[in-house]
């Protein structure tokens, strides 16, 4: 069986439009499959469309979770849940198109990898946004320990043996790209131009993508806590030249008389400080977050024809 997971959040306007595309595409090559999709604490209608489309076809399984805990969480609800031998994931917006899950499942069924990722050669809709995306990924590539990552997301393919490896990592401040590049096993890709959304705003917000940027570096990468090192050793050759500069100005008689170096230096070493804090504080905030070990998510209630848990 392939399992298909799909996470939503206030999605009512392309709820028809996402399930029909979706269930198009699955069987146009495969009979057996299911979708599940996590409807991440919806305020709108969503969950009720999600019902009405799950009466029309007995496939499509809803995850309804108690209230909204993130994209990354709802993902690894649905993932969860899951029942087939091979998964695939995919965002609900349709900016990633569900007809590529046939040449997935081709790739992994007869070329025998374990996952498949869709990796973005363009991306259509808002400029801005596109750049702040191909900065981060520009920078994570240089500064993460993972190959392969570079203009990857959520959509993607994988055998079971990864999912389970998947799920067997249980931090609390997930970056699932990362974490799936992570594991291992034979990894592939395939090319496609993600679209802009057709319905609807987006649900990330340019500050859930930076602090979803923040957890992908901050977890798989030591060049924050480095960067403060280095601002550290910079500050102490300023502070040394600095030093120098003051001893041979009073030897001389040519040393400046005021308050202007004296300030300037105090702002510069203070800054150092301060970023340095904040880094450390980010790192720390993540250790807390992991000792608490509470759940990601809760489920609310799992609609199903044949429940399998």
């Amino acid at each position: 069986m392939l399992s298909i997971v799909i996470p939503i959040f206030n999605e009512e306007n392309l709820i028809d439009d996402l399930v029909n595309r979706t269930v198009s595409a699955l069987e146009a090559f495969i009979p057996d499959y299911e979708i599940i999709i996590v409807d991440d604490g919806s305020e709108d209608r969503s969950l009720e469309y999600l019902l009405k489309q799950q009466n029309q076809n007995p496939k499509i399984k809803v995850l309804s979770l108690s209230k909204n805990f993130g994209h990354q969480a709802a993902f690894t609800a649905g993932l969860e849940y899951v029942s087939g031998a091979i998964v695939g994931m995919m965002d609900g917006d349709l900016q990633d198109p569900p007809e590529l899950f046939s040449e997935m499942y081709r790739l992994i069924t007869e070329e025998d990898y374990d996952i498949i990722s869709g990796k973005r050669s363009g991306r259509r809709g808002n400029s801005s946004r596109n750049f702040y995306t191909f900065l981060f990924h520009s920078l994570f590539k240089n500064i993460a320990a993972l190959r392969n990552m570079e203009n990857t997301g959520n959509f993607s393919m994988l055998k079971r043996e990864a999912v389970n490896a998947l799920l067997s990592m249980k931090e609390k401040v997930r970056y699932l790209p990362g974490l799936r590049s992570f594991i291992g096993f034979k990894q592939g890709y395939i090319e496609y131009v993600r679209e802009k959304r057709s319905e609807g705003n987006t649900k990330m917000s340019l500050s859930k993508l930076f602090m979803l940027a923040a957890d992908a570096i901050f977890a798989f990468s030591r060049f924050p806590i480095r960067l403060c090192l280095y601002l550290g050793l910079l500050g102490t050759m300023v502070f040394m030249c600095a030093g120098v500069y003051v001893v041979i100005a009073k030897i001389f008689g040519f040393a400046i008389i005021g308050w202007p170096s004296t300030m300037l230096s105090i702002y510069f070493l203070g800054s150092i400080q301060l970023v340095s804090l904040g880094v450390v504080g980010e790192y720390v905030y993540r250790i807390y977050k992991e000792s608490q070990n509470r759940p990601i998510y809760f489920v609310k209630k799992f609609f199903a024809v044949n429940p399998v848990k």
